[in-house]
This record gives C-alpha cells, structure tokens and sequence, in this order.
C-alpha cells in the first residue's frame, strides 16, 4: 500500500511539472535536422500506465531486478516511472531502455565517459548546442532519459526498426555488432517481462 501511496503522488507530481523545450537551432548544417527537430519537440507526456494495475506490476516486477543499483525503493520507483514514461512517449520498451542503462552507466546519473558522454544514457553534450540548449543538464536524470530515448527512438526509425543498427549507431559503432549484443542480452535476461 505504501508503494502505490508513493506511486500516486509522483503521478500526480508528473502531471504537475511540464518541460518547456525551446527551438533555436545554432547548427543545423552540422546535425540531422529531423533528430535535432524531435529533441526540441519532446514535451512532457501524461502518465504513461494507461491502466495503473499494469502499472504497479511492471513497476514491481523492474523494481527487484533494479535494486542492486539503487536500494531505495522510492529512489527506485521514481527512476522506473521516469523511464517508462520518456520509453512509451517515443514508442520504446521501457525494458530496453532499462537495459541500454545498465550497460552505457550502471544507472550512474553521474557517469561521465572517456569520450565525455554524459548521465545515465551517456548523452553526449554536443547535443545541446545543436538544438539550441546549451543550458540542460544532462546530469538531471529526466532531461537525460528524455534526450536518451528521443535519439534512440530516431534511430530505430532510421535503421528501418532494426535494433541491432539503432544500437550500434546510438553507441557510435555502427557496422559492429558487440554493442547491440550486450544490450539485447540484458534486455533479455533482466528487463523483459515474459510475454
């Protein structure tokens, strides 16, 4: 009962917050103007859990798996609201992006990469500037899911819905396939509910 006390009021915390995402893009030359286009289009979405039965199951059923990185069960709902809702605002897996987590950051909203790639999805922040928003912080864990899925999404619609190459390109190794494996076989063997 607790769980779906706490799991309310952020719903209803979500629904109170709105992001304003503003377009001024500096170089649009130097970036793919239909990926820079729906990173500025992205706006916060209603509750994801159409039906909040659903809902509390999956949540409970990614909360186990997820425990060993965050050990704080509220910490651990608000982050798996968070990713469901940016995942089926662009037609994701919310388990995929659960997986593509675990391998980019450990789920380390900190993380920063040799390359300089930031937050729990390791956005790079060459992004900012090509869309005109130089001041996100990719450390603030919804703006990063929200860039996160935006881009991934992007990239499964240009690779014709292969994952394989969506993961590859999303992780800047396109052509190569050990990227793509790593993150379909945590999908697989945590984050998948069976079907």
């Amino acid at each position: 009962m607790r769980l779906m006390a706490i799991f309310s009021k952020f719903i209803a915390l979500l629904g109170s917050l709105a992001l304003a995402l503003t377009a001024n893009l500096a170089r649009a030359d130097a970036v793919d103007n239909e990926l820079a286009a729906a990173l500025r289009s992205a706006l916060n979405q209603p509750n994801s859990f159409a039906d909040p039965y659903i809902g509390q199951v999956w949540l409970a059923s990614m909360s186990e798996p997820l425990s060993r990185w965050l050990p704080d069960a509220q910490q651990r709902l608000i982050l798996l609201t968070q990713i469901h809702q940016e995942a089926v605002r662009v037609g994701l897996e919310p388990g995929l992006v659960l997986a593509l987590i675990q391998v980019e950051s450990a789920f380390d909203p900190y993380a920063i990469s040799y390359a300089g790639a930031r937050g729990m999805m390791q956005i790079m922040p060459f992004w900012k500037q090509e869309i005109g928003r130089e001041n996100d912080n990719l450390m603030d864990t919804a703006t990063n899911l929200r860039y996160g899925t935006t881009i991934l999404a992007h990239y499964l619609r240009i690779e014709d819905g292969s994952l394989v190459r969506a993961l590859a390109r999303y992780n800047g190794s396109r052509g190569q396939t050990w990227y793509p494996k790593r993150v379909l076989t945590y999908w697989r063997n945590y984050w998948r509910l069976s079907d």
